[in-house]
């Protein structure tokens, strides 16, 4: 064990020396994030989170595992709720909980400090994510010009995002042969988080984009390429590198504000714009539940903007 934490070179690595003062522990430290944590997303803002707390605690003179008590995490958050939201301090909460319980089991400390920690209290009926109206989604979709390969990608791209309500990290996960025909209909394979595999049926407007994509670029010969590639330069020709998801959303800004649309749409826009739609004709809670792969129905309830427009009607009864 004493080797392979020597070969990992850990005061190299620039840790917090909070959590690497004995090899034990920073092996340990290092595998809560290696080990224990597979969604990349995660691990990042969990190793921000661990870090500022490191840090804090190196100023306030704690530079050992075994002097943190609950009132110092609890001091700690107290500073977090000054300068962030309450979200994102129950996140590092979180994170901070979850790596001591992890110390806990690996022996290297007898208790969790922060586990009689609460956060801010925080409940939301409603999301915050920007969604389209349909005419505006449509607008965008008729204004991406589809006379080129890249063109074609991001009408496809956009057009699963609303028809599937799949999330972004699941998109650009996707290749060739996850677009697959089942019962004479086209149908997609999403890999969600946890490694979850999702399949829906296709809307038929989604079925013509995606056909016309694959057909347009030649990736249907090749089923193991990745569905939805960069293409870099002036040439517009795809790559074999799929799409990240801050090109996605770099792409998404600049076809929104191309089209003339003043909402500030990102990726998860359209996951929220095809709930919506879909609830506003008619569709069932619950059925939208098991389409866009959610754990619990309240979840999809925060992506229903349908009493937008019911507020927007009642403020306009204020004639002055």
């Amino acid at each position: 064990m004493h080797q392979l934490v020597n070969a990992l070179n850990l005061q190299a690595m620039n840790l917090p020396a909070l959590f690497v003062r004995t090899p034990e522990a920073g092996k340990r430290f290092i595998e809560f994030f290696t080990a224990n944590i597979r969604n990349a997303n995660t691990r990042r803002a969990y190793t921000r989170a661990t870090l500022d707390f490191a840090a804090w605690c190196d100023q306030a003179g704690l530079t050992a595992l075994e002097d943190i008590e609950p009132v110092h995490v609890a001091a700690y958050i107290e500073t977090l709720q000054s300068r962030l939201s309450a979200p994102s301090v129950k996140q590092n909460l979180a994170a901070i909980r979850m790596l001591f319980d992890w110390l806990v089991v690996g022996q290297q400390l007898a208790v969790n400090p922060a586990a009689a920690v609460r956060g801010p209290r925080y409940s939301v009926k409603k999301g915050k994510t920007p969604v389209l109206s349909a005419e505006e989604a449509r607008l965008l979709l008729d204004s991406i010009d589809t006379g080129t390969p890249m063109g074609r990608r991001d009408h496809a791209l956009i057009s699963l995002m609303v028809y599937t309500f799949a999330r972004v990290g699941a998109v650009i996960k996707m290749r060739v042969e996850d677009v697959y025909i089942q019962g004479r209909r086209t149908w997609v394979r999403l890999h969600e988080k946890g490694g979850k595999r999702h399949e829906m049926p296709c809307h038929h407007n989604l079925e013509a984009s995606l056909e016309r994509y694959l057909d347009v670029t030649g990736l249907r010969g090749q089923p193991k390429a990745v569905l939805f590639p960069t293409a870099p330069g002036k040439s517009g020709a795809l790559t074999d590198r799929a799409l990240q998801q801050h090109e996605v959303y770099r792409m998404i800004r600049r076809r929104v504000l191309t089209a003339g649309i003043g909402t500030a749409a990102g990726c998860h826009t359209f996951r929220a714009t095809g709930i919506t739609e879909y609830l506003r004709n008619g569709g069932k809670l619950e059925v939208a539940q098991q389409m866009a792969n959610h754990e619990s129905a309240r979840t999809t309830g925060l992506y229903d903007r349908r009493n937008d427009l019911v507020n927007l009607d009642e403020v306009e009864r204020i004639i002055i």
